[in-house]
């Protein structure tokens, strides 16, 4: 082989060795991409888990605030019943133990509309003096949350 020859058969190998480089050099950069998206994806599949975690926690609170609270009452009225010298059909709690742990005026209305559901005289076990005492209380509070 010639010197010519040699020289261009070098030329012809760099020139391969070049295009394997620049393959590789997209194929990385390709791959990189790819990582960079999935870490991106993954990165907001965990931010989505995070939010969903502390609305169940929140959530979680808020049932146990409502289980403690029908729990007083129940002992409430319980005591009431046990109290009671003559034996009466039903008790009218006091409407202050109605808006127990209320903290802000959103909560209040929240508190209002579920109690309205449950004591409103049209539903089978409404009670007309409990929602008069459930509207003097929410009346009072509505001004101070005002």
């Amino acid at each position: 082989m010639t010197l010519e020859e040699e020289r261009r058969a070098l030329d012809e190998e760099r020139r391969k060795l070049e295009m394997d480089q620049q393959a590789f050099t997209r194929r990385v950069e390709i791959e990189d991409r790819r990582l960079e998206q999935q870490q991106r994806l993954f990165d907001m599949k965990v931010k989505i888990l995070e939010e969903e975690l502390v609305k169940l926690a929140t959530e979680k609170q808020h049932v146990e605030r409502q289980k403690a609270f029908y729990s007083r009452v129940h002992a409430y009225e319980s005591e009431q019943h046990q109290h009671a010298s003559v034996p009466q059909t039903h008790t009218v709690v006091k409407g202050e133990l109605f808006f127990t742990g209320v903290g802000s005026k959103q909560s209040l209305k929240k508190r209002y509309k579920d109690l309205i559901k449950i004591y409103h005289p049209d539903n089978l076990d409404g009670d007309k003096q409990t929602l008069q005492e459930i509207n003097r209380e929410y009346d009072q509070l509505s001004k101070v949350f005002g």
